[in-house]
């Protein structure tokens, strides 16, 4: 097995040291080859540009596709985040990879109004990431795909844990909210 995860700065491990990030955790743990494509900032539209040269041309047996936080902060409709993750998956499914989709945690708006940016409308974000999510599980239930449900990871773990032990800022998870994320990833590879 050899695993690309395709993403923003939630899958390059933004603000935390390379050993806390999700995927060297779940590389470590799995011991297998994964290797992290995550860019800072990047959109779906990005990761779609980039699909090809960073999943493709790897020749994964397995992709873990995750983003959208910044095209909904960035004001971008659900329809151009589902219709560039629909064409990920499909190039990765024509290269007979086998695509596995993450959906976003949710954003703490108090944290990420004070330490990220106070002029976004997290509410409206927040709204788009429960839709996103829905369109998601919907998706691949319909279309027999793999995903995995961070969001509800992340609002499970919350009922019992302070916000800012899970998140730097409100959007980026700490070590802790890394940790998370690799748990769930385990998981769902505990399943296959």
């Amino acid at each position: 097995m050899k695993l690309v995860c395709l993403g923003d700065s939630l899958t390059s491990g933004y603000g935390v040291f390379k050993e806390d990030c999700w995927v060297s955790l779940i590389r470590d743990l799995l011991k297998i080859e994964v290797l992290n494509k995550g860019i800072n900032g990047d959109t779906m539209p990005g990761m779609l540009s980039r699909s090809y040269r960073d999943v493709v041309k790897n020749y994964p047996t397995h992709v873990i596709i995750l983003g959208g936080s910044n095209d909904f902060m960035a004001g971008r409709r659900l329809k151009l985040v589902t219709d560039n993750l629909t064409e990920i998956i499909k190039e990765s499914l024509n290269a007979g990879i086998i695509p596995i989709i993450g959906t976003e945690p949710i954003i703490d708006k108090t944290l990420a109004e004070k330490k990220w940016d106070g002029t976004v409308d997290y509410d409206k974000v927040n709204n788009l990431l429960v839709h996103y999510r829905n369109w998601i599980l919907d998706f691949c239930t319909e279309d027999n795909i793999y995903y995995i449900d961070l969001y509800t990871c992340f609002l499970e773990q919350l009922k019992t844990t302070d916000n800012s032990s899970l998140f730097i800022d409100g959007i980026h998870p700490t070590a802790i909210g890394h940790k998370l994320i690799a748990e769930c990833i385990l998981n769902f590879f505990r399943t296959l």
